[in-house]
């Protein structure tokens, strides 16, 4: 929650500090980018690592190497007028923490909550990690409209550094043996864990391409949308807010809500991907755009909670960081191209040309990935409403 409340406003200041240093859409989408290869190219091994040391520690260190970099940024930005190699650079740093920090943190939390009480707990943690990036994003939004982005930069430098000193406290229950393997030989054996799960591989395919169009409408498209005709920075921190309130009260919804084809239910929140596009592109006013940003947030929770169920329902525990690793290398394989190529495809096609490209490529991912059998089928195996006393959890904090 700590360093949600940084994060959720540091690609709005990312995106206007390379606006107000006198760029325009293509280099927003190069810095994006920036951040996105090395996020790709780093979290297998990310997730190897995450399998084979105690996850917090890999936390801490990511946590720690993110807010050294992010300070460094907001200092640049702060003295005025960075130059594009040094904001290029330093999202790369970004990405590269981030690549390691996401398949420990998944690994954590998947491996700390019984599988029978697993959709109430992430839907509380949703529930808490969005209600954080409601506040950082209006307030990333806010302060960059009235401070400027370095402000915000170094506010999430501050976080990240506040977060990794909390996290010193947690303790593992329990001793992780490595399997004495070499890093390769566990990437191959997650490699054949997830392609042998045809849902795993179909949804991760999907969000390949969902993902790519999603982050060049928030991180691209709409900054440079709200900088033309809704006011600036405010208005769409105010939109990517209402993203974060559409996740927190879906989140109070899905903690009593078990569903019993929890990838059915969760693929439906996927068709709610591509409003903010199709209101960008019928250039309707901010109203409508916050509204689509609020529904865009109900489905990420509703299909977040079904997948993170499910994983934790079918993945052993000894691979979680790896089966994350590779969900998150090829979710995330398409967005820095996605990123880079926002401002030529907004050239080629025109703003709304792009935004229409983006809201029916969404909604056709969504509905094709209902021809795999199992995302149809599976079924939640064990019922919260039939648990018992759960067994000693594997993580504590302390």
């Amino acid at each position: 929650m700590v360093s949600a409340l940084g994060n959720a406003g540091a690609p709005i200041a990312t995106a206007f500090a390379v606006l107000e240093a006198g760029w325009h859409t293509t280099e927003v989408g190069y810095v994006t980018a920036a951040r996105t290869v090395p996020l790709v190219v780093l979290m297998l091994i990310g997730g190897a690592v995450a399998d084979r040391w105690p996850r917090h520690v890999v936390m801490v260190s990511a946590n720690v190497f993110n807010a050294v970099s992010q300070a460094v940024l907001a200092a640049l930005v702060l003295i005025g007028h960075p130059p594009l190699w040094a904001l290029l650079v330093l999202s790369a740093a970004g990405g590269a923490g981030q690549a390691f920090y996401t398949p420990a943190a998944e690994g954590v939390i998947l491996q700390a909550v019984p599988p029978e009480h697993s959709s109430k707990a992430i839907s509380v943690f949703k529930m808490g990690l969005n209600g954080s990036q409601i506040g950082g994003a209006a307030l990333g939004g806010l302060l960059t409209a009235v401070a400027g982005p370095g402000w915000v930069l170094a506010l999430d430098a501050g976080c990240f550094a506040v977060a990794a000193l909390m996290r010193t406290g947690l303790v593992q229950v329990g001793e992780r043996k490595s399997s004495g393997e070499s890093l390769v030989h566990e990437l191959r054996v997650g490699w054949r864990e997830f392609i042998s799960r045809r849902w795993l591989w179909a949804i991760v395919v999907q969000f390949s391409l969902m993902n790519a169009c999603v982050l060049a409408v928030e991180a691209v498209y709409g900054p440079v949308v709200a900088k033309q005709r809704m006011g600036g920075a405010g208005a769409w921190g105010t939109a990517m807010a209402a993203l974060s309130i559409g996740m927190v009260l879906s989140a109070v919804l899905m903690a009593r809500w078990q569903p019993r084809r929890v990838l059915l239910v969760g693929n439906g929140g996927v068709f709610l991907f591509g409003l903010p596009a199709l209101t960008l592109a019928l250039r309707l006013p901010l109203p409508a755009v916050v509204v689509a940003m609020f529904l865009s947030g109900v489905g990420v929770t509703v299909f977040v909670v079904g997948w993170l169920v499910t994983l934790r329902q079918e993945i052993p525990e000894e691979l979680l960081s790896r089966i994350s690793a590779y969900d998150g290398f090829g979710s995330f394989a398409l967005m820095p191209a996605g990123t880079a190529l926002a401002g030529p495809v907004a050239n080629a096609l025109g703003l709304s040309g792009a935004l229409w490209a983006c809201a029916l490529t969404c909604l056709g991912l969504a509905a094709a990935v209902l021809l795999v059998p199992e995302v149809r089928q599976l079924e939640r195996k064990v019922p919260e409403a039939r648990s018992k006393t759960p067994e000693p959890e594997p993580a504590t904090s302390g």
